[in-house]
């Protein structure tokens, strides 16, 4: 699953305007232009197609955190040059203020079952015994859950 397959996702699942994502990129303090957005946004086969990078969608889910749950007083989140499905779950587990129990809830809406201690796997440090790390199937399936819970049904 690619940066922009998450982006698209995220923006169908919220209704995101071009404007909308303009700001939330601004929130984590990267100035991002309509144009950026919308190539971001295209299918790879179109030639105005670009690649989001990792640090570019860090930047996307930092500011998804900030438009959420509001901006932190002090220095602003330094967003991570290199991205992994861990990383990304953890953000929008933070962004959409989701306890372990949502998670397991929202995997259920996507078909997919999971107990607490496989998903606090996802959760601990790499170093440790019982990291697992999340698999592309996996993380495709929360935000999928996740739209099946944010997104109106008659859509």
């Amino acid at each position: 699953m690619t940066n922009n397959d998450i982006i698209r996702q995220i923006r169908y699942t919220f209704d995101y305007s071009d404007d909308q994502m303009i700001q939330i990129f601004a929130m984590a303090d990267l100035k991002v232009t309509r144009s950026q957005v919308s190539n971001w946004l295209r299918k790879e086969d179109h030639p105005a197609y670009q690649e989001l990078t990792d640090k570019q969608l860090a930047y996307f889910l930092n500011g998804l955190i900030n438009d959420k749950r509001g901006k932190k007083e002090g220095l602003p989140r330094e967003p991570e040059n290199r991205l992994n499905n861990n990383i990304k779950l953890r953000k929008l587990k933070i962004a959409l203020n989701m306890r372990d129990e949502d998670i397991i809830e929202t995997m259920a809406l996507a078909g997919l079952r999971i107990g607490k201690p496989e998903l606090s796997a996802f959760f601990r440090n790499p170093k440790h015994r019982q990291y697992r790390q999340c698999k592309d199937q996996f993380f495709r399936n929360f935000l999928y859950g996740i739209q099946k819970k944010y997104r109106p049904i008659n859509d």
